[in-house]
């Protein structure tokens, strides 16, 4: 009995874990992705769409943009790591986690893109990080991972009809 207790224990730490990392992966992909992207495109200038030959020639210019690359990749990482963690654990737990990603991007604007962050915009994102931390404190995952349903659109067993067929 003991055993398997402590097999869940290791289990639940486990999961605990690695929602953990994921979610900091998120914080900071996420952020970096965004904030590349916007340095790319601030980069690129004006940009005109029309005529048509005139938007094939922005589209080329913004993605021989090194800053668009890391973005979309950082973005890619991003993504990978949400869909992961929304497997791992309740998505009431993961977004509230995850909204420490609003401190880092105003730290990543500032550093990277030159941009001011007032005093009173840090001391929301101060009020948003302890939500999180609150958030932190409870259970990643209060459900259980759904069962293996099995497949009913195949063919039926031998010797069973529908019923009422003849």
């Amino acid at each position: 009995m003991e055993s398997s207790s402590n097999a869940g224990k290791t289990a639940a730490k486990s999961l605990h874990l690695k929602t953990s990392l994921m979610i900091l992966v998120m914080i900071f992909a996420g952020p970096l992705g965004n904030v590349l992207l916007g340095k790319g495109m601030k980069h690129a200038g004006v940009l005109r769409i029309w005529p048509p030959d005139a938007l094939l020639a922005t589209g080329i210019h913004i993605f021989s943009t090194p800053a668009i690359w890391m973005g979309i990749g950082s973005l890619i990482l991003f993504l990978v790591s949400y869909m992961l963690v929304l497997s791992w654990a309740d998505y009431s737990y993961v977004q509230p986690a995850a909204s420490l990603a609003y401190g880092v991007v105003a730290l990543l604007s500032w550093l990277i893109l030159g941009e001011h962050v007032s005093p009173l915009r840090w001391l929301g994102i101060a009020i948003i990080c302890l939500g999180v931390f609150v958030v932190g404190r409870t259970n990643p995952r209060t459900t259980h991972p759904a069962e293996v349903m099995p497949d009913t659109t195949g063919p039926e067993p031998a010797g069973q009809n529908m019923a009422g067929a003849d």
